[in-house]
């Protein structure tokens, strides 16, 4: 045989082993953990130490590692696996973790992907980010300090987020001389408190995730310790078969249609499994069909179960987007567009009551807003407590109102099919992360009656085109005196308007709201819906209120029809405002006297891109009000009046 022939064969040998591992690695399930507890409880530690002994460290990280572990390390001359993890510069300095670090190891047996989350209580919505798609929570409690608040905080989270397994891993036992005595002491307070969680398995382990003892190995010095390592637990559980077990969910990501000949449906399977020929259901229009064809990434398969990603063939043309759900017809899910969640705020601004957000379940996203705050519950002794609001990292049971239904299944029965964000509509962050609980029914006898007389018809007999001239400005700005004038040049040509003031509404329908910022929201929220009722029966309605946040004014937008809603921005100086000021309100405001004042001590978010834009300084008022009729007349919503009124 030549040298060619010995080096092809060499490399043909080697091709084959690389493709046995591949698919030995392909074979191989998957468990998805994260590390939780208080601050320095040593949760880095512990993952870097897996990876360490499990040999995932190439030389020239391990080179980095000990370099930094002179400048940044913790723990003397010794290398400080720590910094393995914990990769912005900030938390390295500090030595914790501030942002969700993701890493991934294999063995022999399983592949992970483990979550290591920050211990601050204000880092409390990247801890709930890990726990979210985690299967088991490792749970670090320094032997030393024993259960923390940060650690029952996070046994609640990992429980309402639906994780069914924890290990209570006892760390720095060295610290304490290897005490069984200590280590009974924690397991039995933890399994105490954790004994009205829904918790599946909990194995409570002692360990030195600095010296490695019973992370991947036992050790010599806790002869008294049977249970198994970490490792050998993490390997050996079984976990997902709940998924499995689950009725048939798939949310539609994308409708595949690369030629008119194939139109296929995919997404990953959220529960259940699902076979050629097997009947499927739309979730919300029922329409039904049976499964033609599964497509894996390998080609067509005869199956597919929960975690895989396909593309589903079915046998009927019937109409399916993006969003939409296919379950079983046994076992179908929730239709609604009312429900009650928990929900866990990550934003800095507050949640508002009536505020519109974008909520996003599965693939599909619609407007909607949180219609009541049950209460709020006190993460650190589980108590049920009233608010009106609901700031950063704070935890509350609420009802939900959206624009349109939805399917979904309760959170404990689905975690993927039952889950939710909120998205800030202004800004496009995500702020909410929601676990529905169960769905409110209206009454069913309730629908849309249709009428004879629609608003065309009345528009047309009033010559006019509806439209909401929606003054907005700080006190003083002049809106009230612009939109009275404005209507007082409109009626005398015949049009047919009505002014909602501020002040006037507050007597009437708005007279059990604040000022806070939540009732603030609530008053645009009530003035934005009688506002659609006057545009539709045809009016030019003229809505002067302050309105300070951009996030309602866009609420009230989008009530109305295309090209109605015409933002008026009176936009006066606060200087200005505080010198024309006949109530003194201002000067109250600056002295205390008035709480939440807008311009004072709450905020005044300016409209970005108004139709109308008034300087209101140095000019008269009635100059400004024919500029705003001359808008309307040019812009068609003032059409050419008979002499009895009736448009011509």
């Amino acid at each position: 045989m030549s040298v060619h022939e010995d080096t092809l064969d060499g490399t043909l040998a080697s091709s084959e082993a690389v493709a046995a591992y591949v698919a030995a690695q392909e074979q191989k399930d998957q468990l998805r953990f994260l590390t939780c507890g208080s601050v320095d409880d040593g949760k880095s530690t512990l993952i870097g130490r897996l990876l360490y002994d499990t040999k995932l460290i190439f030389e020239d990280q391990l080179a980095a590692l000990e370099w930094d572990s002179k400048k940044h390390g913790t723990v003397g001359e010794d290398i400080d696996l720590a910094l393995l993890v914990d990769g912005l510069e900030a938390e390295r300095e500090q030595g914790i973790t501030i942002d969700v670090a993701y890493r991934f190891f294999a063995t022999d047996k399983r592949k992970f992907i483990v979550a290591d989350t920050p211990g601050h209580e204000q880092y409390t919505r990247n801890m709930a980010t890990g726990a979210s798609t985690a299967d088991l929570a490792v749970l670090l409690v320094d032997a030393r300090h024993g259960l923390q608040v940060q650690t029952r905080r996070h046994a609640f989270i990992a429980s309402l987020l639906g994780i069914r397994h924890v290990v209570l891993a006892v760390n720095k036992i060295d610290l304490v001389d290897y005490s069984e005595d200590r280590f009974d002491e924690i397991r039995t307070d933890f399994e105490t408190f954790a004994s009205g969680f829904d918790f599946e398995s909990l194995v409570a382990i002692p360990m030195s995730a600095r010296f490695g003892d019973n992370v991947t190995a036992k050790g010599d010095n806790m002869d008294w310790f049977t249970g198994p390592t970490l490792l050998e637990h993490l390997e050996t559980i079984e976990v997902g078969e709940h998924e499995l077990d689950a009725p048939f969910r798939f949310p539609v990501q994308w409708v595949n249609r690369p030629n008119l000949d194939f139109r296929g449906y995919s997404g990953t399977i959220a529960s259940g499994r699902v076979a050629v020929g097997d009947e499927i259901v739309v979730a919300g229009p029922a329409k039904t069909s049976t499964i033609k064809q599964i497509i894996a990434p390998t080609g067509e398969v005869e199956e597919a179960r929960a975690g895989e990603a396909v593309t589903l063939t079915l046998q009927d043309e019937i109409d399916i987007s993006r969003g939409d759900l296919l379950s079983a017809p046994s076992a179908r899910p929730d239709i609604a567009d009312q429900m009650a969640a928990h929900l866990i705020w990550m934003s800095e601004d507050a949640l508002l009551p009536g505020r519109s957000y974008l909520l996003k379940i599965g693939a599909k996203t619609v407007n909607a807003t949180v219609t009541e705050i049950k209460h709020k519950i006190n993460v650190n002794t589980f108590e049920h407590v009233a608010g009106k609001t609901l700031d950063l990292n704070e935890i509350a049971f609420c009802n939900l109102s959206l624009s349109s239904d939805v399917a979904f299944d309760p959170y404990e029965a689905n975690r993927t099919t039952g889950s939710f964000i909120l998205i800030d509509r202004m800004t496009n962050q995500t702020v909410g992360a929601g676990m529905v609980w169960f769905a409110l029914r209206r009454a069913t006898n309730i629908h849309w009656q249709a009428l004879d007389v629609d608003r065309k018809a009345r528009a047309d007999k009033m010559g006019q085109q509806p439209a909401v001239l929606w003054f907005t400005g700080l006190s003083g700005s002049g809106k009230s005196t612009i939109a009275s004038l404005v209507e007082k040049r409109l009626h005398a040509e015949g049009r047919h308007t009505y002014t909602l003031d501020g002040d006037n509404v507050r007597h009437g329908l708005n007279r059990d709201l604040g000022f806070t910022d939540a009732d603030r929201v609530e008053n645009i929220r009530r003035v934005g819906e009688v506002a659609k009722l006057m545009a539709d029966a045809g009016l030019i309605t003229l809505v002067s209120f302050i309105s300070p946040f951009r996030s309602e004014r866009r609420m009230a937008r989008d009530l109305m029809g295309e090209g109605e809603f015409i933002e008026v921005f009176v936009d006066t100086p606060i200087e200005e405002c505080k010198r024309r000021d006949p109530k003194g309100l201002y000067a109250k405001a600056e002295a205390g006297e008035i709480k939440n004042f807008t311009g004072i001590d709450s905020p005044y978010e300016a409209p970005e891109n108004p139709e109308i834009r008034i300087h209101n300084v140095g000019r008269p008022a009635e100059e400004v009000a024919d500029e705003i009729v001359a808008y309307l007349r040019a812009r068609g919503f003032l059409s050419v009046l008979g002499m009895d009124g009736d448009g011509i």
